[in-house]
């Protein structure tokens, strides 16, 4: 067993998009939080596949989320 930290944001249209951070490529939608959370470990069990397949380590590490102040 295995945990990912995930980001997930909601679209303009109320989609639900998540994003695993240490998995390169690694990222889905769905309609509702539930759908999503089925749909994560999917995509998550796809990326690592594919990672097993062709010898592609980790190597990314989640840090954190900050808001930063830009001028525009």
């Amino acid at each position: 067993m295995r945990e990912f930290d995930v980001i997930i944001e909601q679209d303009d249209e109320g989609w639900f998009i998540a994003h695993v951070p240490a998995l390169r490529g690694c990222h889905t939608q769905a309609a509702t939080l539930v759908e999503l959370k089925n749909r994560l470990r999917e995509a998550i069990g796809a990326c690592l596949a594919d990672d097993a397949e062709n010898g592609n380590p980790d190597g990314v590490h989640f840090v954190g989320v900050e808001k930063l102040a830009v001028a525009v």
